[in-house]
């Protein structure tokens, strides 16, 4: 086998490793790191299906070594960040139905493992997805200790305070596990980043969701990573004509 066939894998291995001490610090109570290393596995996520283009490197090892990191990743790290934010959040008063909330976060874990095994069986997402991506659904959850520990005023115009209130809510964030852990096996197609060219025609959806980004990061600083994770779910639900298969 030739060396470049190893490079796609070396860095997939990278984004598990990234989501493995995603855990560690997580569990350390570590909150914004473990949230950068998400971040992290996210960017040598994008890479390697990349390397494995450029270099011709395909494999169904590849495919099924992604897949496992990504649940890692993109599933576990994310879910163990939350379920320890909202464990915190209670505090040692709560009540004991209120103690199990925490609990709902495995639903993070769960439904990103069944959404990752649909993806590898379903031939219908070849060129869009069929429910929300794994990495992106990480990336809703990790912004969320960035969020809250951006200062008023800090890098942004505008400081969305009502993000912080609804964040540090065990309640909310709940709501907002089941919400999106639906949106991961749902039958919504959600579009891909992917260009296939620079063309207006057929990336429209894409140049509105990156051109509306940039205004909201401008605006918002950190606070746009969560909303542009909901922009990008608005706008593949409103334009699901649009979106092909």
């Amino acid at each position: 086998m030739k060396i470049r066939q190893f490079i796609p894998n070396a860095i997939t291995s990278m984004n598990l490793v990234c989501g493995f001490i995603s855990l560690t610090l997580s569990m350390e109570g570590s909150y914004i790191y473990a949230s950068i290393f998400i971040f992290l596995a996210a960017v040598f996520d994008f890479l390697d299906g990349n390397a494995a283009r450029i270099l011709n490197a395909h494999s169904e090892l590849g495919k099924q070594l992604d897949s496992l990191a990504d649940v890692i990743s993109f599933g576990v790290a994310p879910g163990i960040l939350i379920f320890r934010m909202m464990l915190d959040n209670c505090g040692p008063n709560c009540s004991y139905m209120v103690q199990l909330i925490p609990y709902f976060a495995v639903l993070i874990p769960v439904c990103s493992a069944l959404r990752l095994a649909k993806f590898n069986i379903d031939l219908r997402q070849e060129v869009n997805f069929i429910g929300l991506p794994t990495p992106a659904n990480a990336i809703f959850f990790a912004s969320i200790p960035l969020v809250l520990d951006v200062q008023p005023g800090l890098f942004s115009l505008i400081h969305l305070d009502f993000l912080v209130t609804m964040f540090s809510n065990t309640r909310v964030l709940s709501i907002l596990v089941v919400f999106f852990s639906y949106l991961l096996i749902s039958e919504f197609k959600i579009f891909s980043m992917k260009f296939k060219s620079l063309a207006w025609s057929g990336n429209e959806l894409r140049y509105i969701f990156l051109g509306s980004t940039l205004v909201m990061f401008a605006l918002f600083s950190l606070s746009a990573l969560p909303l542009s994770i909901i922009l990008y779910v608005l706008i593949s639900i409103f334009f699901q004509n649009y979106i092909v298969e």
